[in-house]
C-alpha cells in the first residue's frame, strides 16, 4: 500500500481491529468512520472490494465488503430503532386499550335490551372480555417478534425409516 499517494488517505493503515473480554472483535470508533469512509467511496467510485481494501487499509477484499456491509447495518440502524420504538408505542396503546375491556363488566344484551337473570340483575357477557383477551395475546405477541424475545423452535428427529419392497419375493434377492 502506498501510503503517499495523493488520493490514498494515510490514516487508514491497517487499523489494529481491538477485541472484548472473550477475545472476539469489536469496532472501535475509528473502525466506524473508516467504514463508512469506505462506503462512501465505494458507493461514489463503484470500485472493486480489493481497491478497496487497498486504499482503507482492510487486510483483504472480504474484509473490506464486511466493513461496507457494517457501514450499511450502521445507517440503518437510526432508522430501525425509531420503528421499533414508534411500533412498541403503538403496541402498548393497544394493549393498554385491550385490558381495559377485560376489566370493564360486560352485560348481555339481547335484540337491544339487557337480560336478566332471576335475581333481577343483568346476565354477565363474558364475550366481549374472551374476545379482548385474544386481542391483547395476539399484541403481546406482535411484541416479542418485534423485540425477538422468542427463541426459535427447536425440532427433534428420532427414530427409523423401514423400506419395504412391494411386489419383490426377498428370497429373490438373495
Amino acid at each position: 500500500m502506498t501510503a503517499n499517494n495523493d488520493d490514498t488517505p494515510d490514516n487508514h493503515q491497517h487499523l489494529e481491529r481491538p477485541r472484548d473480554g472473550r477475545n472476539r472483535f469489536v469496532r472501535s470508533m475509528d473502525n466506524v468512520r473508516r467504514d463508512a469512509e469506505a462506503a462512501a467511496y465505494w458507493a461514489e467510485h463503484r470500485c472493486t472490494y480489493q481497491e478497496i481494501a487497498d486504499r482503507f487499509g482492510y487486510y483483504d477484499r472480504a474484509q473490506a465488503w464486511r466493513a461496507i456491509q457494517a457501514a450499511k447495518r450502521d445507517v440503518a440502524l437510526p432508522a430501525v430503532t425509531k420503528l421499533r420504538q414508534v411500533e412498541s408505542e403503538e403496541l402498548d396503546s393497544l394493549y393498554v386499550m385491550a385490558m381495559e375491556i377485560i376489566e370493564r363488566n360486560h352485560v348481555m344484551v339481547s335484540h337491544g335490551r339487557i337480560v336478566y337473570g332471576d335475581d333481577g340483575q343483568p346476565l354477565q357477557d363474558d364475550g366481549p372480555r374472551m374476545q379482548a383477551i385474544q386481542t391483547a395475546l395476539r399484541i403481546r405477541e406482535s411484541y416479542r417478534k418485534l423485540h425477538g424475545v422468542d427463541q426459535p423452535a427447536k425440532t427433534e428427529v428420532s427414530g427409523g425409516v423401514t423400506y419395504q419392497l412391494v411386489g419383490v419375493d426377498p428370497e429373490d434377492l438373495v
